[in-house]
């Protein structure tokens, strides 16, 4: 008897391979079910946008440079430098005669601190304000004739302050420089007399109450006989000084990747340097993962392996919540509950044996890496929950069959398993955290400084500004096209590059424990 054939039987396992392998190439599944593309495209525009609109800033910030120079500010600077060391001294030397006169001292002795601050007080003061004012007055000479180098890439704005400033005095440019360089012989006559005299006052120091007192004296004076010292290389400095010296061109970068100053709207010069911003990114960011590691992944592994199916019902969904809060509710929260209620517990009576208590900043480091912590706990625990229940159910079994008990299995055998997805939760946690603008912006306190680590952890307690907050802050105002424009694009250029870094190290830690368990 004729049987028709048996299409289903002939077809069925070619079905069956593609419904377990994947769909056929015509469903749109196949050719969507990857984001590789969509990656790699949204990454090449994002690079050629921030690029097209940063890279011109080295252009621009080399012409600055070049005009800092050749317009004399750098050789007032070497004077300022000198100027804020003798202020500094005075203000500690005003801070002894305070001292001395709470604590009852005759008039003789006041009299004495009185001699010393005539001696030692302001005398630079007025030749770094005749200098100062000498070298604005060029600067706006060689904007106006657009004779210096790379005059034609200096902002716009800079231009029309200076054509709005007051018209530089008679003479051409070499006249004014050789009046500001005339600031050396000055400069050298003062350190001359200043320095015969403190010496002589020093040789017969005031009455001290007390050894306290004296050693801070002794402290004092041993300052100013350094300070008076070094004024002699000082002089040979500003002599040295040429104006005409040209600025290589790497300064351009090396002044922006390792400066220390971020200075923006200066009526004398701006600075660009992103270690500040890249200091309190990088301290609110270890705050963060201090607080979020050891909660997000001692969370994993207690609902992978230890709760019951009930506490996993409630644990998981609230700890995914909190990554559906904003991010401005919890900068709200950071400034007007958390912020307040830390420095509250500083100047508690219990808490006066911590060295850097209490505080002053309620918006510090550690508001807004506890905050970041809180954002970040979700991204870690949901990783390294999926890392420790991907590994194979036989390497629980085996260590049990072994006489293994449970925490000698988690410690031992699955979190050494899952080691490449935990490390690649933590850090796909960072780069969440290094990238948040709203919390930092509101809670870090706003200060472009670095914080002062001869604190210790009290550098933790002090304001900073992030490279997501600077961004955040100061892009509205600029003008476009601007050095200060550019030089913000750049910072989102190193961010994007410190971010994209993170990801991929996290990536092919995946990839690694994929392998390892595969």
């Amino acid at each position: 008897m004729w049987k028709p054939p048996r299409k289903s039987c002939r077809f069925g396992p070619k079905k069956a391979r593609l419904d377990t392998d994947g769909e056929p190439p015509n469903q749109p599944s196949e050719l969507f079910g990857s984001n590789a593309l969509v990656a790699i495209i949204v990454l090449t525009l994002i690079t050629i946008f921030l690029f097209r609109e940063g890279f011109s800033f080295f252009s621009q910030n080399l012409a600055n440079l070049r005009l800092y120079r050749q317009a004399g500010l750098e050789y007032v600077d070497i004077i300022r430098t000198e100027a804020e060391k003798q202020t500094a001294l005075s203000r500690q030397l005003g801070d002894l005669r305070l001292q001395q006169m709470r604590a009852g001292a005759d008039q003789a002795a006041l009299e004495k601190f009185d001699e010393f601050a005539n001696k030692f007080g302001e005398q630079l003061n007025g030749l770094l304000s005749d200098a100062t004012d000498q070298a604005q007055a060029l600067r706006e000479t060689m904007l106006q004739l657009g004779s210096h180098a790379g005059a034609s890439v200096i902002e716009t704005e800079s231009q029309d302050e200076a054509s709005a400033a007051a018209a530089p005095p008679a003479g051409n440019e070499a006249e004014q420089m050789a009046a500001l360089r005339s600031a050396t012989d000055k400069f050298a006559q003062i350190a001359d007399s200043m320095k015969a005299q403190i010496n002589e006052l020093l040789a017969a120091p005031p009455a001290l109450t007390s050894a306290k007192e004296r050693k801070a004296f002794a402290k004092w004076k041993a300052e100013v006989e350094a300070y008076l010292k070094q004024l002699p290389a000082v002089v040979e400095k500003l002599r040295a000084w040429d104006p005409n010296k040209p600025v290589p061109a790497y300064r351009a970068i090396t002044s922006f990747l390792f400066g220390t100053q971020w200075i923006t709207a200066s009526f004398w010069q701006d600075w660009y340097g992103i270690i500040p911003l890249f200091v309190g990114s990088l301290l609110v960011s270890v705050v963060a993962l201090l607080l979020a590691v050891p909660l997000g992944i001692c969370g994993a592994i207690y609902v992978s392996e230890v709760a019951s199916p009930i506490e996993k019902s409630l644990i998981k969904p609230y700890i995914e919540f909190i990554s559906a809060i904003p991010s401005v509710v919890l900068g709200f929260f950071g400034i007007a509950v958390l912020g307040e209620t830390i420095r509250a517990i500083s100047r508690a009576s219990f808490m006066q044996w911590v060295p850097f208590f209490p505080i002053s900043e309620r918006l510090n480091v550690f508001t807004a890496g506890c905050l970041l912590a809180l954002m970040a706990v979700p991204t870690i625990f949901t990783l390294a929950e999926d890392a420790l229940r991907n590994v194979p159910r036989g390497f629980k079994e085996a260590s049990y069959a072994l006489g293994g008990n449970r925490l000698q299995t988690i410690v031992r055998v699955l979190v050494p398993a899952a080691l490449s997805g935990i490390v690649s939760a933590v850090l796909l946690g960072l780069g969440r955290v290094i990238g948040e603008t709203m919390v930092v912006l509101l809670c870090a306190g706003n200060r472009i400084a670095i914080p002062d680590f001869t604190q210790g952890l009290g550098a933790f307690f002090q304001p900073v500004h992030t490279m997501t907050g600077i961004i955040a802050q100061e892009m509205g105002e600029v003008v476009r096209g601007s050095i200060h424009y550019r030089a913000l694009f750049m910072v989102g250029l190193v961010l994007f590059a410190i971010t994209l870094a993170i990801n991929y190290a996290a990536q092919k830690l995946v990839m690694r424990y994929r392998m390892s368990i595969g």
